[in-house]
């Protein structure tokens, strides 16, 4: 069969189970060839086909009948694309020939083959009819306020028949359904149709002695379910009977979804072993606290499963009886291929390098996205399993950004929420992905977007608005809390309410903080005094800059070891009184687009201390392995100059442990920071450098090594930004975020109407 439906009011109308209902029905029923025909233009409809909880179209009538696509490509449908072309004038003939009209005024949107205008029933003179004639054209007025000048005899009913005559489809086998004036002509070539609920008085009387017209009681989605049944389509009880239900609820009020397992695993003898992580993560301390108390809630993570070891998967363990005696890990089965490839390979050789606007080293591959949208679905099947009715999700940076469309579609009761971790980079760099509408798309149907800063949601905003007719319902400024005009990622406000399809979604600038009392407890430890003490007497006389980062080409590490010979170069005073100490954290073997750049790294510190060594100095440290937290604490706290520069980050969390440290110790490190990390735009007072500009990048370091001695306050700057470090903790992070989407998705039930039941086909029979 074909179902031939209107948008607006009809198949994007009714209520969300409704919507859900028809929409699985659809799924679940390949043979039904799904026609959208609109009065809107092709470019308005298409954000549509990138929105995954609305079926894709099998053919596209838009422009009021004027414009007949394949929904797929959008390839124009022939011959009837042609003949419509071959008859119309042309839009700057008919603007011409109407255009000095008295009360038209011509509607500012995207369209072919059609000039819209609004004007009142008055406007709609026999002058107006005879020149829209005198075009060979025809003349639709509508709702009393839409005028539409068409192609003589083309209108949505016209265009359709043409259509269903060309697929060879039994007119009896075509189900119209429509709610304005605007969609009669689809009524009057004959077929079966549906006008739903709450339609067009006109409309209604254009059709009430149709036999093969139903007026149906439910609105949009669900008055065409009531048509299915009530003409017997698919067959008896078909309605019922093939509509999948949603997914069973589960008993988690929150999930957590995250990249990660709240603990680690490995093998030892023979048995798997499972143990908290090692790694300072300060995050994930804080999100297993919103599980404190008894709190039942899952963590939804991957766990490489092999199916060739004969041994069972657990897809649900304990992660700590004691302290989260209500949490569950719940874990998503992937081979070791599924992870090689969406997480070692395609998000670090794609998206990676795209978010952090290095686009040119990007590797775009058709095979790695299925891998990743499988990846995805299989976390939003395990989620939707999870989450009790009515939960909120909070899912986790760019991983998962496909997880939002497969979840709403699954279960459209949840309250979604993402937080992106990564820089998100300004629309002209986001564009270059090959997937940026299918991405943009799943995103929309999250209630709430958290990012860590203002200019991230503004880029953000920039490449939704590409993609799809946005509005902005709500701005806040940036400062005090963000730096505005002070630096390369600041902006004066930002978004934090937005319309899409009648959808409401919050967004929100949330940096994450530091866990304090952790670098805290490890200055108080005996060990960390005798780590100091050894490196005071290691540095003696020696001023130290330290630099701590991972192998990566987003980090600037080459550039800052290129500016600090340099500087030795330029500045002979700071041979044998300034050491460089810098850690590298390699990365793992398997991400070879790495090699390149330690293999120039290793070069230039081999060159650098080949150049200016002295007995008794060596003017670059360089570790390149990864240390432990507590003996990195204990660098930052004799640290006379931190130097981050990143040549673009999220945000930076190494600068604020400097900062911590620095404070929890009365120290008055200076900290030299890139204008291109997030966390520029929250800690103010420190020297900004711009890691792209060489010269900047030797003044900066200069000045960071000879302030010290002219401030009239050496603490001053780092006294403010420790004041921000303690007061923006990691845990302020995670409850700000959860207290804004509680506001959204509260402000957003409060302004939604009252259920309308779901249409079942018994009660239409």
């Amino acid at each position: 069969m074909i179902l031939a439906t209107d948008l607006d009011g009809t198949f994007l109308g009714g209520t969300p189970e409704n919507r859900n209902r028809l929409y699985q029905l659809i799924a679940a029923h390949p043979e039904i060839t799904l026609v959208f025909v609109t009065g809107r233009g092709l470019e308005v409809v298409m954000p549509l086909l990138d929105d995954p909880t609305i079926p894709q179209p099998d053919f596209i009538i838009c422009d009021v009948g004027a414009t007949v696509v394949e929904g797929t490509d959008l390839r124009p449908v022939e011959p009837i694309q042609s003949s419509i072309d071959a008859i119309w004038p042309g839009e700057h003939v008919v603007r011409e020939r109407i255009g000095d009209i008295p009360g038209i005024h011509r509607q500012m949107v995207p369209q072919q083959r059609r000039c819209s205008y609004f004007c009142d029933a008055d406007a709609v003179t026999s002058e107006l009819v005879a020149r829209v004639e005198s075009l060979d054209c025809d003349l639709l007025f509508s709702a009393d306020k839409y005028l539409d000048v068409l192609p003589r005899g083309i209108n949505k009913g016209s265009t359709l028949t043409r259509l269903v005559d060309l697929l060879e489809t039994p007119h009896d086998e075509v189900l119209v359904a429509g709610d304005t004036l605007n969609d009669l002509s689809m009524f009057e070539a004959g077929f079966f149709g549906v006008a739903v609920g709450e339609s067009e008085h006109g409309l209604l009387q254009g059709t009430r002695d149709r036999s093969k017209v139903l007026h149906a009681r439910y609105t949009g989605c669900g008055g065409i379910l009531e048509a299915l049944a009530h003409f017997g389509f698919l067959g008896p009880g078909a309605v019922d009977a093939e509509v999948a239900d949603m997914a069973k609820p589960g008993r988690s009020e929150l999930v957590m979804v995250y990249h990660r397992l709240p603990y680690e695993e490995r093998w030892e003898n023979g048995e798997l072993v499972r143990r908290r992580p090692t790694s300072p993560n300060g995050i994930m301390p804080t999100l297993m606290s919103f599980f404190k108390g008894g709190q039942r809630g899952a963590w939804v993570a991957w766990a490489i499963h092999d199916p060739e070891s004969g041994r069972p998967f657990e897809t649900h363990t304990v992660v700590d009886r004691k302290e989260h005696p209500g949490l569950v890990a719940a874990r998503v089965a992937l081979t070791k291929n599924d992870v090689d490839v969406f997480y070692k390979r395609f998000s670090k050789e794609a998206f990676w390098p795209t978010l952090h606007t290095f686009w040119e080293r990007a590797e775009f591959r058709q095979d790695d996205w299925e891998i990743y949208l499988k990846v995805n679905r299989l976390f939003a099947e395990r989620t939707a399993a999870e989450a009790a009715e009515g939960a909120l999700v909070w899912l986790h940076d760019y991983n998962l950004w496909m997880v939002p469309g497969f979840l709403r579609e699954l279960r459209p009761d949840l309250r979604i929420a993402f937080f992106h971790h990564t820089y998100f980079p300004s629309a002209d760099v986001f564009n270059v992905l090959p997937w940026r509408r299918e991405i943009i798309g799943s995103l929309m149907q999250c209630d709430y977007i958290g990012f860590h800063i203002p200019r991230q949601v503004e880029n953000f905003l920039d490449a939704a608005q590409g993609v799809a007719p946005v509005k902005v319902l709500q701005r806040t400024a940036s400062a005090p809390r963000f730096r505005t005009y002070g630096c390369a990622v600041g902006v004066e406000d930002y978004a934090t309410e937005i319309e899409v399809h009648d959808r409401r979604i919050g967004l929100g600038a949330h940096p994450v903080g530091l866990d304090v009392g952790r670098i805290e407890k490890i200055l108080a430890e005996k060990a960390t005094h005798a780590r100091m003490a050894r490196l005071r007497e290691e540095l003696a006389g020696k001023r130290m800059v330290l630099s701590v980062e991972r192998l990566d080409y987003t980090k600037g590490t080459l550039q800052k070891l290129e500016a600090f010979e340099r500087l030795l170069d330029n500045h002979p005073e700071f041979h044998g009184k300034v050491t460089l100490v810098t850690v590298c954290v390699p990365a793992a073997r398997e991400m070879t687009i790495y090699h390149d750049l330690q293999a120039q790294i290793e070069q230039a510190v081999g060159r650098i201390n080949g150049r200016f060594s002295t007995v008794g100095w060596t003017p670059l440290q360089f570790f390149f392995r990864p240390l432990p937290f507590d003996e990195v604490v204990s660098y930052y706290a004799m640290a006379d100059v931190m130097w981050i520069t990143p040549l673009r980050d999220g945000l930076n969390l190494v600068a604020k442990e400097y900062v911590a440290t620095q404070g929890l110790t009365q120290g008055h490190g200076v900290l030299v920071l890139s204008e291109f990390a997030g966390v520029a735009a929250e800690l103010h007072g420190t020297l900004l450098t711009n890691p792209h500009d060489p010269s900047d990048m030797e003044e900066k370091i200069y000045l960071g090594l000879t302030i010290g001695g002219t401030a009239a306050d050496p603490r001053g700057p780092i006294r403010e930004q420790f004041g921000i470090v303690c007061h923006n903790t990691v845990q302020h992070w995670g409850e700000a975020f959860i207290d804004a989407v509680d506001r959204m998705t509260c402000a957003a039930g409060a302004g939604t109407p009252a259920a309308e039941p779901a249409a079942a086909a018994s009660e239409v029979d």
